[in-house]
């Protein structure tokens, strides 16, 4: 099987290539190194990847139509998966028109060109953002998510209606996956677990938006499992469908700053500021609909996944040497 997968140098993009190539895909794998983050930190990412006889790295933009349709050309493939965009909700604030360029634009070429290539089924990468402060917690898929708080949900709930359309008008297979707070080796350096890593080993103050604030943290190896899940029913079904993927189990930020402290041998020093009008006091996963649709069954506890991002840190030539202890 042949699968194209967008923004494949980045945190969620690379982990889930390198498990399609163990597990026998030819995979065409497409980013643009965006510097949001150091370029180098994706170039690591990928470094495994390219030593497989099975890979293929292009260089390009989904905001540009004609390099897309090159793309498809070279990858010929049976299945797309979509996980570029511009990410991070504080930085959509500052900068909103980079986000709706590439999360809609680039969202709609990358629709465009499934529909044009026979409907070539697609996995849709969204976030738990997209429920922005609703009252129904454990968030389910047939919650509105009609009042996002940021540019970034913004930009991805209205991407996620374009697929709706798509597939509303032309059939396209399309699942739609959101996903809450993923955590993990290769993870980019202005998520939560990365920042609190970098404060502790330096001995910095970590700035905790909101005491009771609360994130359903969720290991990367489940969530490219949750992926994976989905490619083999879309590929089955070719239908259409939106799920969440995230643990189901929402845990006060500070126990993970905790959990870092004690795997690191650090103390932690709190300074406590207040969360932003563009963030959710809680993200909370119901993932009964993944579950029953393709298995989806996180398994890896926060405890657990604290120390496998702890030793990725500590051993792995791919960690950047700003969390080197």
């Amino acid at each position: 099987m042949r699968a194209l997968v967008t923004g494949a140098a980045g945190f969620i993009g690379s982990n889930l290539a390198d498990r399609l190539l163990d597990d026998g895909w030819q995979i065409t794998a497409l980013d643009n190194f965006d510097p949001y983050y150091d370029p180098r930190q994706k170039h690591r990412n990928v470094a495994r990847a390219l030593a497989h006889p099975n890979y293929r790295l292009l260089g390009g933009d989904v905001q540009d139509l004609a390099m897309l349709s090159a793309a498809f050309d070279q990858a010929e493939p049976d299945i797309v998966v979509h996980l570029a965009a511009s990410a991070g909700v504080r930085a959509s604030v500052e900068d909103p028109i980079r986000y709706l360029l590439t999360n809609e634009l680039g969202g709609l070429h990358v629709l465009e060109t499934c529909r044009r290539r026979g409907n070539t089924p697609l996995v849709f990468a969204s976030t738990s953002s997209v429920y922005g402060r609703t009252a129904r917690v454990p968030f389910e898929e047939s919650d509105p998510a009609a009042f996002p708080l940021s540019p970034y949900a913004a930009s991805k709930r209205a991407a996620e209606l374009m697929v709706h359309a798509h597939h509303h008008l032309h059939r396209l297979p399309v699942a739609v996956l959101r996903f809450f707070t993923v955590y993990g080796p290769r993870g980019r350096p202005d998520m939560a677990v990365w920042l609190f890593t970098e404060a502790l080993l330096r001995g910095r103050p970590i700035r905790l938006h909101g005491e009771d604030t609360q994130r359903d943290f969720t290991y990367v190896d489940d969530i490219v499992g949750g992926v994976v899940g989905a490619i083999h029913w879309l590929l089955r079904e070719r239908s259409f469908g939106t799920f969440n993927l995230g643990r189901s189990e929402p845990v006060v930020v500070r126990r993970l700053i905790d959990l870092l402290a004690q795997e690191l041998g650090r103390t932690p020093r709190i300074e406590l500021g207040r969360l932003g009008d563009a963030e959710s006091p809680v993200t909370a996963a119901d993932v009964s609909r993944a579950r029953d649709t393709f298995g989806y069954e996180p398994q890896v506890s926060l405890d657990e996944g604290v120390r496998r991002w702890v030793r990725w840190v500590r051993e792995s030539p791919e960690a950047p040497p700003e969390l080197r202890p």
